[in-house]
């Protein structure tokens, strides 16, 4: 299996690990949500969780590929103030936990080129 046909799966793996995790440890979630988003925050765990695995699944499948990766380069877009906002409140804990938070920030730019890439990728094949 070629590297760009490993990609789309490896994606699709990371999403359905993540989305997984948002049922299995919510809380560490809750904590995350933007105060500035209506209701309550565990809803929008659930939400993003269910929104990751079925952006996995859209991946998974080369018909919905092309679609569901740029969905996901969006969604990426959409989460990071969820991550501006641990690394703001995680600012005074110890060292690893305050790289772990920060250390998330710039990793959502090569997460996002890498839903682009598997998109256009995708593209020309059925």
């Amino acid at each position: 299996m070629s590297r760009s046909d490993r990609s789309p799966l490896l994606l699709a793996g990371l999403l359905a690990v993540a989305g997984t995790a948002h049922f299995a440890a919510p809380r560490q979630f809750d904590h995350i949500v933007p105060r500035s988003l209506p209701g309550a925050p565990r809803t929008w765990t659930q939400v993003s969780g269910a929104v990751e695995l079925g952006l996995a699944a859209g991946i998974a499948l080369p018909r919905t590929r092309k679609a569901a990766a740029l969905a996901t380069a969006a969604f990426f877009v959409a989460v990071f103030p969820a991550n501006v906002k641990m690394a703001v409140d995680w600012r005074h804990r110890p060292a690893p936990q305050k790289a772990a938070a920060f250390g998330r920030l710039p990793l959502q730019l090569p997460l996002v080129l890498w839903a682009r890439g598997v998109a256009r990728n995708a593209e020309g094949r059925s």
